[in-house]
């Protein structure tokens, strides 16, 4: 099996394995998780890549059992959505065990950001920096519409969850997709494979959550453009930021609960 079709049927089976695992079929979770051992075992040379992202899909039904017995507790729905975004540590569990297992160095751009590198489009250079400021204000004002809408005292009921959630969820999902994940496949593949499976991998994820399907790969777009900023600035804070800020829009906007 040549490198790129190998790489590329891995690719498929981990996403797979994130959608039946968001939905709760054993049965379909439990042949990609057979297809991802027979590739592990049949293909030395990218065993650690295999093994990277079988690591993440046991994490991430550690996260859903785990998920599933808090959701039967009688406490409320901001706890139960919080406890739900902590647990996402099962799946960065998972895959620092990986990289112990194989002696690999655990990278994920904790460094200060360099903002001189910039994004090269088609036809156009765009200033990492003000991508970064300008897709903020985009989105600010995207949720502004929907805010705006809301009661003042239905906002004031949400500044702390809102607060919490969006730290535990930015940080949590960047240092998954942005940070290790995205660092480690592009050591041991390349930039664009790096970007394609965090870009939809993270989209995907959401599905844990309730949003559909399209919404979920509507979402990688976001994953693409959190990409594009850690590699450009070196940095996984941006991001993260970005992130944050994201999600409170989320929160007030009422997409969350």
């Amino acid at each position: 099996m040549g490198v790129f079709v190998l790489l590329i049927t891995t690719a498929i089976l981990y996403f797979l394995g994130i959608i039946s695992i968001a939905y709760q079929q054993v049965m379909f979770s439990t042949i990609v998780f057979i297809g991802l051992l027979v590739l592990l075992i049949t293909n030395k040379e990218r065993r650690f890549i295999i093994s990277l992202l079988l690591s993440f899909l046991i994490g991430f039904v550690v996260f859903m059992v785990t998920n599933d017995f808090i959701g039967e507790l009688n406490i409320s729905k901001e706890t139960k959505v919080i406890l739900n975004r902590t647990f996402l540590v099962f799946i960065i569990i998972g895959i620092i065990l990986n990289h112990v297992f194989f002696n690999n160095t655990i990278s994920w751009y904790n460094k200060k950001p360099d903002w001189q590198n910039p994004i090269i489009l088609p036809f156009h250079k765009v200033n990492t920096f003000w991508f970064w400021i300008i897709g903020i204000i985009v989105n600010g004002f995207i949720y502004l519409i929907f805010i705006i809408q809301k009661d003042i005292e239905y906002i004031q009921s949400l500044l702390l969850f809102s607060l919490i959630f969006s730290l535990i969820n930015a940080i949590f999902e960047e240092v998954i997709w942005r940070g290790i994940m995205l660092s480690s496949l592009k050591k041991y593949t390349s930039t664009g494979f790096a970007i394609f499976v965090t870009s939809v991998g993270f989209g995907l994820l959401h599905l844990a959550i309730g949003f559909s399907i399209s919404l979920s790969l509507l979402i990688s777009i976001a994953g693409v453009i959190y990409a594009l900023i850690t590699l450009k600035t070196n940095s996984i804070y941006p991001s993260i930021v970005f992130h944050i800020i994201i999600n409170i829009g989320m929160v007030f906007s009422g997409f969350i609960i």
